[in-house]
C-alpha cells in the first residue's frame, strides 16, 4: 500500500508540474492575432463541465468504493488495483481539463478565458491527493 501511495504522489506532483508547463506553452504558442469562434468557446465550456462531472463519478465509483473495501480487507489486491486505477483516471481527467485550456489558448482565446481550465485541473488534481484508507 505504501508503495502504491508513493507512486500516486509522484504521478500527482508530476502532473501538477505539467499543468504549469501548459500555461507556459500556451503563452508562448498562442495566436494573439486570431479570435476564437464563440461556438468553440461554448464547446470547450461544455467539455470542461462534462470532464468535471466524470471526475466525480470516477471518484465515487472506483476510489471511494475501493477505499471502503481496503479498510475492511487491507491486503485485497483487486481493491488496491481499483483504488490506484481510480486515482490515475482521476488525474488523467484533471490533466485533460487543463489541456482543454491549453488548446483553447493556442486557438486564440485570451489567457483570461483559459485560466479557469488551468485552475480547475490544478485545484482538482491537488485536492484529490491520495491518502491511506482509514476507518471513519
Amino acid at each position: 500500500m505504501t508503495l502504491a501511495l508513493k507512486m500516486l504522489r509522484v504521478v500527482q506532483w508530476g502532473m501538477l508540474a505539467s499543468i504549469l508547463l501548459f500555461v507556459f506553452v500556451g503563452e508562448v504558442a498562442s495566436r494573439s492575432t486570431h479570435r476564437i469562434d464563440p461556438s468553440l468557446t461554448y464547446l470547450f465550456t461544455t467539455l470542461g463541465v462534462a470532464v468535471v462531472g466524470v471526475i466525480f463519478v470516477v471518484r465515487r465509483t472506483l476510489v471511494l468504493r475501493a477505499e471502503e473495501s481496503l479498510v475492511v480487507h487491507p491486503d485485497d489486491n483487486i481493491s488496491l488495483n481499483h483504488w490506484k486505477t481510480g486515482f490515475l483516471v482521476t488525474y488523467a481527467l484533471c490533466e485533460g481539463l487543463a489541456l482543454v485550456g491549453l488548446v483553447q489558448r493556442v486557438l486564440g482565446a485570451s489567457l483570461q478565458q483559459s485560466v479557469p481550465y488551468y485552475l480547475g485541473g490544478f485545484i482538482l488534481l491537488f485536492f484529490f491527493r491520495p491518502r491511506q484508507p482509514a476507518r471513519a
